[in-house]
């Protein structure tokens, strides 16, 4: 039990000088550490104040510089708004200066207005004093005269007239050899280029109106008993078949050269059958008929094709094919339509000009004539009816309208249409007329040119496309010359219907003569 106590009793003993001790060694440790507190507590304030010593430098550094800063800028702005000044007092030095220089001016202007006034006053007061004058005079030279100011007046009028008249010929004369010359090059190359370039055949097809007979007996056969076949073929085409004495042919006649076709060609056919009687006849001419109007169609599809224009309306296609069946002068005027379009699309490729245009104008120029035997109208006005029914262009119409110089041309397009279909008609084979048309035109031509005051004789001659006019030297002079040769063209354009052109020339000359006995 003792030894419990002391057990105990050194425990306790141990415990309290444990305490003891650690408490000893805490309180060492906290002088310790309070030492090294005061330490770094110095030290931040010593490195406080130099970190506030710092700053008071740098600002004041930062405020003396913007202090520099603001001077200098205040510095310029006082030297700008010093030149303003100054540029300012220049500009009103100036103004003042003009403004005397103005008002010096001013007085000047004034002194020469009113000196102006002052002249302008006494050239009024001497154009009175002069127009006074003038009409004594006027007095005096109509008493010296015999006349009055307006008989006067009329013969100085008649006089101005008839030297007028003769400047005005001799400007025509030199005007025109100026024309000539320029525009008989330009239109000799467009022309020769136009010639050159078109590859169509210049043989152009007569018409036929003979069909031929295997044989003589095929005529009894075509009459048939008592004339039935004969009548039969007439009434279903509209035809007349002439039989004469010529051997072996049979004449078709009629107007409308498409009947004539169908009843050519249904002849033909029948002849080969060998079956002739009313009941095959009108079997063949409805055959006949319809391949016609599809061949028709396509003869006019073709056309447009090879000239390469667009759009072109199916019916006035068909129209285009039906002139294949047409001649004029002996022409087939499909051939003549084509070769105009193709003339006028050439010489429009050689001006700049549209070529599709021209050569639409050109063929649809004559369209006139595939109706105009069926139509009251001349081909012209036809055929400008038919082009604004199917929708063509102003320029196309007028270009058919003016070929023969029925209205004015309004585009160029129509006067190398115009020249294209004079081109085409004057080619040396491409047209013929009857013996009676051709005198008639070479009369009307020598009875134009003898219906002016002072021509003495007229001739036709090379075929009618030149007139020689024999004028008396006494009654036109040689600038009078000019202006009748021009109206006599004129008229010949207006009144006359011709192929190509028609030379006008006329002849002035002076003959003496003295007999020596």
């Amino acid at each position: 039990m003792g030894n419990i106590l002391m057990s105990v009793l050194c425990g306790v003993i141990g415990i309290v000088i444990g305490f003891i001790v650690r408490a000893a060694m805490s309180k060492a440790g906290l002088d310790k550490a309070e030492v090294k507190a005061q330490a770094l507590l110095e030290e931040s304030n010593s490195k406080a104040e130099s970190i506030v010593r710092q700053a008071n430098l740098d600002g004041k550094q930062q405020v003396y510089e913007m202090k520099l800063q603001a001077e200098k800028e205040m510095k310029d702005q006082r030297n700008k708004i010093q030149q303003t000044e100054n540029k300012l007092l220049r500009r009103e030095d100036n103004l003042n200066f003009r403004e005397e220089n103005l008002g010096v001016k001013e007085k000047k202007l004034d002194e020469k207005t009113k000196l102006a006034e002052d002249k302008l006053n006494n050239i009024s007061r001497m154009e009175q004093d002069l127009q006074k004058k003038i009409n004594d005079q006027i007095l005096v030279l109509e008493k010296v005269a015999g006349m009055n100011q307006e008989e006067a007046r009329k013969e100085l009028m008649d006089a101005v007239s008839k030297k007028c008249e003769k400047d005005i010929a001799a400007y025509l004369h030199e005007q025109d050899e100026i024309a000539q010359e320029k525009a008989s090059d330009n239109a000799r190359n467009i022309i020769a280029t136009a010639i050159q370039r078109y590859s169509q055949e210049e043989t152009i097809e007569r018409t036929v109106s003979v069909v031929s007979l295997p044989n003589e007996d095929m005529k009894g056969r075509i009459i048939g008993r008592e004339g039935r076949n004969i009548k039969a073929i007439e009434q279903a085409t509209g035809v007349d078949l002439i039989i004469d004495d010529t051997p072996d042919v049979i004449t078709v006649s009629c107007f409308d050269p498409i009947r004539r076709e169908i009843a050519k060609q249904s002849l033909e056919q029948l002849m080969k059958d060998g079956r002739i009687q009313p009941g095959r006849i009108e079997e063949v001419i409805n055959k006949v008929s319809r391949e016609l109007d599809e061949s028709i169609q396509k003869l006019g599809e073709e056309a447009v094709f090879r000239l390469g224009i667009n759009r072109l309306n199916r019916e006035l296609t068909k129209l285009v094919g039906r002139l294949r069946y047409r001649y004029s002068y002996g022409q087939n005027v499909l051939e003549h339509s084509m070769e105009v379009a193709t003339f006028a699309g050439i010489m429009a490729a050689e001006l700049g000009l549209n070529q599709q245009l021209a050569k639409r104008a050109g063929l649809l120029h004559d369209i006139g004539k595939a109706v105009d035997f069926e139509q009251e109208g001349s081909h012209v006005e036809l055929g400008a009816k038919l082009a604004k029914k199917y929708g063509e262009s102003n320029i196309v119409v007028n270009a058919i309208e003016s070929h023969h110089g029925d209205v004015p041309a309004d585009d160029i397009i129509a006067v190398l249409v115009a020249a294209a279909d004079t081109l085409s008609a004057a080619r040396p084979g491409a047209r013929y007329e009857s013996m009676e048309n051709y005198i008639e035109r070479l009369e009307q031509l020598e009875k134009i040119a003898t219906s002016y005051d002072g021509v003495d004789k007229a001739y036709a001659i090379q075929a009618g496309r030149e007139i020689r006019v024999m004028v008396q030297p006494e009654k036109i002079n040689d600038e009078t010359m000019y202006k009748v040769a021009h109206e006599i063209k004129d008229r010949i354009e207006n009144e006359m219907t011709y192929p190509g052109q028609i030379k006008v020339t006329l002849i002035r000359e002076v003959r003496v003569q003295e007999l020596a006995q």
